[in-house]
C-alpha cells in the first residue's frame, strides 16, 4: 500500500505522505521548531521585501503561504522556503523600472514574476528537467550569485545611510550614494542603528543556538521605539502593518510589462532552483534521505505559484533559515506549518508590534544575508588548479554588476552553454603508441619515445561526435596520416570515448572513408560501443563500412593488421 503510494499520489504530495507516516514524538520537535524558525522568518521576510521594491507586508505574504504549499508539494522534509536575498537583486531590477513608484503596481509585478517562475518549475519538474542547473559549472554559479550578492549591497548602503536615492543598475547606484553621502545626507543616527544591527548580526552569525538576527531586529526597534528616534532624529522606520491574512489576487499587469516580466520570472526560476537543488541535496545527504529533482522543482514551482496568487513575490530555498530549523530540532515540514501559522498569528493579532523597526536595521539584515553569498574561499581553489574558469567566474560576477542582475545572469547562461559546448567543440585527440613497460597504447605526445607500427594509425578521439566537432574530427584524421613517419595503409579509430553520432557526423564519416579509400587507406574502429554502432546501423553506414573493420579491443585491430599485412615487422 505504501509503495503504491509513493508510486502514485504519494510522488506529487509528498506531504501527505510523510502525514501518514508521522511519528508522534517528532510533534513536540517540530512545534518548538516552528517557533523558534518564526522569530526569524518575520524580519526577514520584511526585510527582503522591501530589498525586493515592494512593501514590507507583503515578505510576510510570502512567507506564509509558500510555506504551507510547500509542505504538501516539497519532498525534502526540512528545507525553509521564503523571501530571499539571493532573488532581491532579480526581483527589483524588473519592479523598479516598471512601477513608477506605485507600491500596488509593484506587487503586481513581483506577484506575476513568481507565477511566472512558479509555472516555469512545475512544467519543467514534470518534464523531469531537474538536471538543468546542473548544467552550470560551480565557478559560473558563483560569478553570477557573487554579483547578485554586490548588487544587492549597493542597493542597501543607502538604506543603511538612512536616506534613498534614485538609480537604476549597480553602477548607477553607487555613484548616487556616493553623490549623496559627499552631499551630507547621511542621517548619522539611523547608520549608527543600522550598523549595530550589522555588527550583532555578524557577530552571531555562527551560533546556531543563538538568534543574531532576532536579538539584532529586537534591540533595534526597541531603541528606536523608546527613543522615538523616528520623531526627534528622522529615523526612517517600518510604520504599522496592515492587519489581516493574504487574499487570493490574481497579479494583473500592463501588456508592455510581459517580455519584462517573463524574463525575470525566468531569471527567478533559474536562480532559485539552482540554489534550492544545491541546498536541498546537501540536506539529504545529512538526514540519510533520498530527494527527487524533478519532485523538488514542482514543489519549489507550487511554492511561487501560491506566493504569485497570495499578494507574494518570488521565493527560494533559504540557507540561513533552513540551519535554523535543522538547530531548533525540526523534523518534517509540519515545523514551516507552524512558523507559517506563527506569522499569520501576528499579523491578525499584533500587526502593530514592528511599527517601529527602522529601516536601517533591515537593510542591514540583507546586508549580512548578501555577505553570506560571497564565495571566496573555493574561488582561491579555483584560481591555484585552473585559472581559466577562474576568470570565467570573474566576467559573471562583473556581468551582473555591471550590466545588471538579469542581464548579467543571461551572460552567466551564455558563458555556460558555451563552456559546455566548447569540450565537444574541440575535444582532445591523440595518436597512440606502444610504450616500453606499460599495457596498452598510449598517447605519443605524453609518450614521445612509443613505438609506431609501420603503415597503421591508432587515432583516439575523445568526445561524441556531432556537427559542431565533424569537420575537426575529419581534419586531425587526416593530418594524422600526413604526418605519419610510414605510408599509412590503415587508420583505426580508438572509438571508446565516442558516446553518440548524429546524422553530420555520420555522413562527414562516410565522405572520410572514401578520401582514404582513394588514398589506398582502410578505416577502421576499435572499442566503439554497442549504441553507437546501432545509430551507425540505422544510418546505413554500418553495412557501408562492413562489420569486419569493427575491432572489440585496439588490440585486435593491430592483431587484424599485422595478419593482413604480415610483411610488417613488429615486434609487440
Amino acid at each position: 500500500m505504501r509503495a503504491g503510494a509513493a508510486s502514485g499520489w504519494g510522488r506529487w504530495l509528498p506531504g501527505l505522505l510523510t502525514l501518514r507516516e508521522y511519528q508522534a514524538a517528532w510533534l513536540r520537535h517540530d512545534v518548538a521548531a516552528g517557533l523558534v524558525l518564526a522569530t526569524m522568518l518575520v524580519p526577514v521576510g520584511i526585510a527582503y521585501a522591501v530589498a525586493s521594491g515592494v512593501p514590507g507586508i507583503y515578505g510576510l505574504y510570502a512567507t506564509i503561504v509558500p510555506l504551507l504549499a510547500y509542505a504538501l508539494f516539497g519532498p525534502s522534509r526540512i528545507l525553509v522556503l521564503g523571501p530571499d536575498s539571493s532573488l532581491a537583486a532579480v526581483i527589483l531590477a524588473v519592479v523598479l523600472p516598471l512601477s513608477g513608484g506605485d507600491p500596488l503596481r509593484a506587487v503586481a509585478l513581483a506577484g506575476m514574476m513568481a507565477v511566472v517562475s512558479g509555472t516555469l518549475c512545475i512544467v519543467a519538474g514534470l518534464a523531469r528537467l531537474g538536471f538543468v542547473t546542473e548544467l552550470l559549472s560551480k565557478p559560473i554559479r558563483y560569478g553570477y550569485m557573487n554579483g547578485i550578492a554586490l548588487t544587492v549591497l549597493v542597493s542597501q548602503l543607502p538604506k543603511l545611510f538612512g536616506f534613498s536615492v534614485a538609480g537604476e543598475g549597480p553602477v548607477r547606484s553607487l555613484s548616487a550614494f556616493a553623490e549623496a553621502v559627499l552631499a551630507g545626507r547621511t542621517n548619522w543616527t539611523a547608520l549608527a542603528v543600522g550598523a549595530g544591527t550589522l555588527a550583532v548580526i555578524l557577530l552571531l552569525k555562527g551560533s546556531k543556538r543563538v538568534p543574531g538576527i532576532l536579538i539584532a531586529v529586537v534591540a533595534a526597534t526597541v531603541i528606536v521605539g523608546t527613543l522615538d528616534l523616528a520623531a526627534h532624529a528622522g529615523v526612517p522606520v517600518l510604520g504599522p502593518l496592515p492587519q489581516g491574512l493574504p487574499a487570493f489576487a490574481i497579479p494583473w499587469i500592463n501588456y508592455d510589462d510581459i517580455v519584462p516580466v517573463l524574463i525575470g520570472g525566468g531569471a527567478v526560476a533559474l536562480v532559485s532552483f539552482a540554489d534550492t537543488s544545491v541546498l536541498s541535496r546537501t540536506y539529504a545527504v545529512r538526514t540519510g534521505t533520498q530527494v527527487d529533482p524533478n519532485q523538488e522543482m514542482v514543489g519549489l514551482g507550487a511554492a511561487n505559484l501560491a506566493a504569485g496568487l497570495f499578494q507574494g513575490f518570488p521565493i527560494s530555498s533559504s540557507s540561513s533559515r533552513t540551519p535554523v530549523a535543522e538547530a531548533a530540532g525540526a523534523r518534517t515540514q509540519l515545523a514551516g506549518v507552524v512558523g507559517a501559522v506563527a506569522v499569520a498569528l501576528l499579523l491578525v493579532v499584533a500587526p502593530d508590534l514592528l511599527q517601529h523597526l527602522p529601516t536601517s536595521a533591515l537593510a542591514a539584515v540583507v546586508i549580512a544575508s548578501a555577505i553570506g553569498l560571497i564565495e571566496v574561499a573555493d574561488l582561491r581553489r579555483i584560481y591555484r588548479i585552473q585559472r581559466w574558469e577562474f576568470w570565467l567566474s570573474i566576467v559573471c560576477t562583473l556581468g551582473v554588476a555591471v550590466l545588471g542582475a538579469i542581464p548579467g545572469i543571461g551572460l552567466a547562461i551564455v558563458i555556460a552553454v558555451v563552456e559546455f559546448l566548447w569540450d565537444g567543440w574541440r575535444p582532445y585527440s591523440a595518436v597512440l603508441g606502444r610504450a616500453e613497460g606499460i599495457k596498452g597504447y598510449h598517447d605519443i605526445m605524453r609518450y614521445p619515445d612509443a613505438r609506431r607500427i609501420p603503415g597503421l594509425v591508432l587515432f583516439r578521439w575523445d568526445a561524441p561526435l556531432f556537427f559542431a566537432n565533424a569537420e575537426l574530427f575529419r581534419d586531425r584524421v587526416l593530418d594524422a596520416v600526413a604526418t605519419s613517419p610510414t605510408p599509412v595503409r590503415w587508420l583505426v579509430v580508438a572509438a571508446e570515448p565516442v558516446t553518440s553520432v548524429d546524422v553530420t557526423s555520420a555522413d562527414m564519416l562516410a565522405e572520410l572513408d572514401e578520401t582514404l579509400h582513394a588514398a589506398g587507406i582502410e578505416l577502421c574502429f576499435a572499442e566503439m560501443k554497442d549504441p553507437v554502432k546501432d545509430k551507425l546501423k540505422r544510418f546505413g553506414l554500418f553495412a557501408r563500412l562492413g562489420a569486419e573493420t569493427f575491432f572489440p579491443t585496439i588490440g585486435t585491430a593491430v592483431n587484424g593488421y599485422l595478419e593482413a599485412h604480415p610483411a610488417v615487422e613488429w615486434v609487440d
